[in-house]
């Protein structure tokens, strides 16, 4: 059972509701005999008996007491005929049906209580004068009700005047000055009912606010519960795992999809978290580094791969957290996703060997042909200035093929051979642009150089040498209106920094966090139809971490395009990162 804010009473528990208002449910003209929970249950009689109670057991005690001292109070018939007013207010509170008479009826009784009071006070006025305060108990009846609002405020003063003036309207003794004394029990009358009645009305208007909030609460819970249905309506269509957790590492929401990942995978001792390796077969994730263990210190990651469970029904699972923040801005918990993309990661492995084999079947003709051709243009007696000329395009085709075939397997490859050593990039860099000098020149591209004549870093000269060919090969191509390439290498603070300016066509913000993925290629080059198949910044992103690098790129569409390589200048990173 709920319980009604507004007056007090139970009422069965609705779906949507943790609190109810039944005020429709409560007849009009019980409100002014109060809305408490336990006079409710009173009934209408009841609680006109429980109003009526207190006055009539001072009457009943002070009939009871009085007469001890003074028995004389016995034998005054006002007295006495106020005694007996009493008691039949108090049974016709408990015996005549209110319910069925008219709204406001009931109060019929605090309106005869003046009468009562009035012929109890004056029969014992000389023994008991203080009886006439006893007015404030219908005046506080007739206030509360908020029934006939200026009837009864003329009620209240007129009734505990007449109950003062009735003995000097007995002896005709109305002087001027006992007329004034007569003025303060009414007076003081009126103020208690003004009083009680500013304070009923106030109660009211409060009551009225609390039921409007009250609604309010009942219309934004519904609304609530409505989103949360949604919500969990569409969580649990999707196919990936959503969890939702506080700072604690606490659960807070989690979709089918998630409880089928605890259901497929052995879970640790606390039972809360799943069981993860780094790869297949591997050892399980350290705690550190579990994606749930993650987020909750803040982090914010995607396309963290993790392989969930044990032997041959392990599942690839891609992973990525978002925090939540808090109405202030405060760190409030993490969502974290997980997604099985095991057919994806076997369908790439598949696609990756397959390439690999290929490219493999491609070097040995490939390099049999590069052999024969240079066999041939090596004797110059004996070939036509045509048949040079024939057999260098296809020589150079058969070395833009090989260089493909290269690439394809640099891409494919999982690791990556480096022998790094103290390598001068100043000499490389001179090297390397002298090369694409040519290619420049037919592009229109200025080639710039900024560096000192001597900058040493920890790296692998020839893969090196890949690297700035690849960044030089992409800023002539993809600056077809010509322009400054820009080359620049200093020292910084332990490493060294490289960069590739062009003045381009460059891409959007978004392109620049895709262009290292294999086969990618920017809209914009796309458009313009330069030739590429993508795998160039790949294999030059591999080089770079590889060397324990990292490669950053800037660019603005129509505005050109920055790549920024650092390297480190210390032996022992490098080969670190190179094993």
């Amino acid at each position: 059972m709920d319980i009604c804010i507004t007056c007090g009473l139970g009422k069965p528990k609705t779906k949507y509701s943790r609190y109810v208002s039944c005020r429709l449910a409560v007849p009009e003209r019980l409100w002014p005999l109060g809305t408490g929970r336990f006079e409710r249950h009173l009934g209408l009689r009841g609680k006109a008996a429980m109003y009526q109670l207190p006055l009539s057991a001072v009457i009943f005690v002070i009939a009871a007491t009085a007469p001890l001292v003074n028995p004389e109070l016995l034998q005054s018939g006002l007295f006495l005929s106020g005694l007996l007013l009493h008691i039949v207010l108090f049974a016709s509170c408990l015996l005549i049906p209110w319910e069925r008479l008219p709204t406001g009826a009931v109060l019929v009784i605090p309106l005869v209580d003046f009468i009562a009071i009035g012929l109890c006070r004056n029969g014992a006025v000389e023994i008991l004068p203080g009886m006439g305060a006893l007015a404030a108990f219908p005046v506080i009846w007739l206030a509360v009700s908020g029934q006939l609002p200026v009837t009864a405020t003329i009620l209240s003063f007129a009734g505990p005047y007449l109950i003062v003036l009735f003995p000097h309207l007995l002896n005709s003794s109305l002087a001027g000055a006992r007329i004034v004394e007569t003025l303060l029990l009414p007076t003081m009358m009126l103020a208690i009912f003004l009083t009680m009645r500013i304070l009923t009305l106030r109660v009211r208007l409060e009551r009225r606010e609390l039921h409007r909030k009250a609604e309010e609460v009942l219309a934004l819970e519904a609304e609530g519960t409505e989103r949360e249905r949604l919500l969990a309506a569409i969580l649990d269509t999707l196919d990936v795992g959503v969890v939702a957790v506080d700072t604690e590492g606490r659960t807070l929401l989690s979709n089918r999809q998630q409880q089928l990942f605890h259901e497929a995978a052995d879970m640790h001792d606390d039972g809360h978290e799943l069981r993860l390796s780094c790869s297949k077969g591997s050892t399980p994730l350290p705690p550190s580094q579990h994606p749930i263990r993650r987020a909750i210190n803040g982090e914010s990651f995607s396309n963290n791969l993790v392989w969930l469970g044990q032997g041959g029904s392990q599942r690839a699972v891609s992973t990525a957290a978002q925090p939540m923040t808090g109405s202030r801005g405060e760190f409030a918990g993490a969502v974290i996703v997980f997604n099985d993309v095991t057919d994806l990661v076997t369908a790439l492995t598949v696609k990756e060997d397959f390439v690999s084999n290929v490219t493999h079947e491609f070097s040995t003709p490939l390099t049999s042909i590069l052999g024969h051709l240079d066999l041939v243009l090596e004797s110059p007696d004996t070939l036509t200035s045509a048949t040079r000329e024939s057999l260098g395009v296809a020589r150079r085709n058969a070395e833009r093929l090989s260089t493909l075939v290269s690439d394809l397997l640099c891409a494919v490859s999982a690791s990556m051979n480096l022998h790094a050593k103290p390598t001068e990039l100043s000499g490389l860099l001179t090297s390397r642009l002298r090369s694409a000098r040519t290619h420049a020149e037919d592009a229109g591209v200025n080639l710039v150089s900024e560096f000192p004549e001597r900058l040493w870093a920890i790296a692998d000269p020839l893969r090196m040498g890949q690297v700035v060919d690849n960044l030089l090969s992409n800023a002539i191509k993809y600056s077809p209106d010509g322009g400054d390439v820009t080359v620049r290498a200093r020292e910084n603070k332990g490493s060294v920094l490289l960069e590739v300016e062009d003045r381009g066509i460059g891409m959007t913000t978004l392109e620049t966090g895709l262009i290292y993925g294999r086969f990618f290629r920017a809209h914009s080059a796309r458009e313009s139809a330069i030739p590429g198949v993508g795998l160039g910044l790949a294999i030059t992103k591999a080089i770079v971490e590889g060397h324990g690098g990292t490669i950053h790129c800037a660019s603005s569409l129509g505005s050109g395009t920055t790549f920024t390589v650092t390297l480190p200048t210390a032996v022992s990173r490098a080969h670190s990162s190179a094993n």
